[in-house]
């Protein structure tokens, strides 16, 4: 098990990542990312320019359900990884510094 991500079982992982894809295919998260902001940065980007992100990863427990899942640009979710949003708070602060 490794302890930064959390699981043992790829099987969760796995059956996490499907409900991101499925979700991914609704009317809902295509209205979401339409708007066209990151939730991260608030920057407007064209919709294909965003990417789905698990607020809390699902690497760290998070699970693929509509209060968990924010449209974000590429450069805001590569940033983040699999930071928790404590631990993403505490990185932004350190760039405001």
């Amino acid at each position: 098990m490794d302890p930064y991500l959390g699981f043992a079982d790829e099987s969760v992982l796995k059956k996490e990542r499907a409900r991101a894809r499925t979700i991914r295919a609704s009317q809902w998260w295509k209205r979401k990312k339409d708007r066209g902001i990151c939730y991260y940065c608030k920057a407007h980007f064209p919709p294909a320019q965003l990417t789905m992100d698990h607020i809390i990863p699902v690497g760290r427990g998070g699970k693929s359900e509509k209060f968990n899942l924010v449209p974000c640009c590429k450069n805001c979710n590569t940033q983040k990884s699999h930071l928790l949003p404590y631990e993403w708070d505490a990185y932004m602060e350190t760039l405001r510094k």
